[in-house]
């Protein structure tokens, strides 16, 4: 059984719906579970919708809701035009979903109030849309294929839009589900992104969890390999957008992949392989636009051989926290002191190097800025530093590559760099730069390793 994840650009509109049954029609007869998310912009619309609800702007609201209505069915009737009975059916759900959705806008326009867990509500409207006519249409081509709502079997603790699966729980609930639900069927088509904690209440696992939702499906099910199915053929050697001359890469290792992902790369989102590496099961990276393409795969560490540098990641918009104390010599607990504040707001740390006397470390977010530097500055001198990008430089065995750092450095030299940190792990590279020479420090790092 295999676990196949289609993206928004995957299922953007009715081509890219035809084009993903072919490709799930191609792999029969084994078994699938197809994990959908939702049709492309359709989250970031949604979450416009509730702001404008909260703001008490209804007609804006509303406004958004109907474009939404009317794209959903016009995919419909391109989809299901030859089959009245499904077409009558699925646009009679959308019809239906629409009238909830904009009652849920109409209250909380009246209370002006949003709380994350009706966010996490009106968000998981694109998955149940996408997944629904995604469904149907399946149906329609002839293909033995059940429908299930992830909030019944994918569920978290209560953080409304970022929750935290209960593994135990997922574990005993997806054999079920696929116990149940292949009886007569060679397809399962679910939602990525949206969840539920125990007692039914919707959550979600965060933004781009849908690869996320197909890896812990994938670990319950003991799945032979989970597909990834994007807008580019697999992993490049950077990001596309960035460079003109990147390169699929054909085989990589899951730690490879890990900090890749962690450290930017956009096509797997951070939480991805872990679950796949707690029960070894490869993961495939493909093109849902050129499905003939081989893509990427991501293998175990040992299975994978080749060192060096492997790819170029970044995060474009980073702020580095300086801190620096006299009380640091010669002296222990400091550093726990510091990373204590840090966790108190939730705050995760991706950078850190140190000195006798100064730590300097990264943060992705501004949230709980003013109150963590406020509390540090009862016992340092902190600085901040924004408008700063970070890059990584990933590949395996990076610590035993004989002069990497001078081609690294040498590539980048006309560039100011504002801290390094190597050491924890032998797959990564990191530095800092200005956010206004990411384009070109990334550019010319390729250019010394891929071309």
């Amino acid at each position: 059984m295999i676990i196949m994840k289609f993206g928004g650009t995957s299922v953007r509109d009715s081509d890219a719906v035809e084009r993903l049954i072919t490709i799930v029609s191609e792999k029969t007869p084994q078994k699938a579970v197809v994990v959908v998310s939702a049709l492309s912009g359709v989250t970031d619309t949604l979450t416009q919708i509730a702001q404008h609800s909260s703001n008490g702007h209804v007609e804006d609201a509303l406004r958004l809701t109907a474009q939404l209505e009317e794209r959903h069915l016009e995919m419909t009737e391109k989809l299901l035009s030859g089959n009245k009975d499904l077409l009558t059916q699925v646009r009679d759900t959308i019809i239906h979903l629409f009238a909830r959705l904009n009652e849920m806008v109409r209250v909380i326009s009246i209370l002006e109030e949003l709380s994350d867990m009706s966010m996490a509500k009106i968000l998981s409207y694109g998955e149940i849309l996408s997944s629904t006519i995604i469904h149907k249409a399946m149906l329609n081509y002839g293909l033995k294929c059940a429908f299930a709502d992830a909030r019944n079997f994918i569920v978290t603790d209560s953080r409304y839009l970022k929750g935290e699966p209960q593994i135990n729980v997922i574990c005993r609930k997806v054999p079920e589900l696929l116990t149940r639900e292949f009886e007569g069927n060679d397809i399962i088509i679910t939602q990525g992104f949206i969840s539920a904690t125990i007692d039914g209440t919707a959550t979600t696992l965060g933004r781009g969890g849908s690869d996320y939702t197909a890896a812990l499906i994938g670990m319950a099910a003991d799945a032979t390999e989970i597909q990834i199915w994007t807008d580019v053929d697999g992993v490049h050697t950077t990001d596309p957008g960035k460079v003109s001359k990147t390169k699929s890469i054909p085989v990589m290792s899951f730690s490879e992949a890990a900090e890749l992902s962690f450290f930017g790369a956009k096509v797997l989102h951070p939480a991805t392989i872990q679950p796949a590496i707690e029960k070894n099961i490869p993961v495939r990276v493909l093109n849902s636009m050129e499905p003939h393409k081989k893509g990427t795969l991501i293998r175990s560490d040992n299975e994978v051989s080749e060192n060096g540098v492997r790819a170029i990641s970044f995060k474009e918009n980073i702020i580095v926290i300086n801190v620096f104390s006299m009380k640091m010599l010669n002296s222990f607990g400091f550093l726990t002191r510091l990373f204590e504040i840090f966790g108190k707001y939730g705050t995760s740390v991706d950078l850190i190097s140190t000195s006798e006397v100064n730590v300097s470390l990264t943060v992705n977010s501004d949230n709980n800025l003013e109150a963590i530097i406020s509390e540090i500055s009862l016992f340092a001198v902190v600085s901040v530093s924004r408008d700063k990008s970070q890059v990584s430089v990933v590949g395996k065995n990076l610590k035993e590559t004989k002069g990497l750092g001078k081609r690294i450095f040498g590539a980048i030299s006309d560039h100011n760099i504002t801290m390094i940190s190597q050491g924890a792990s032998d797959i990564n590279i990191s530095f800092v730069v200005n956010r206004s020479d990411l384009a070109e420090v990334v550019s010319s790092l390729h250019k010394e390793f891929f071309e």
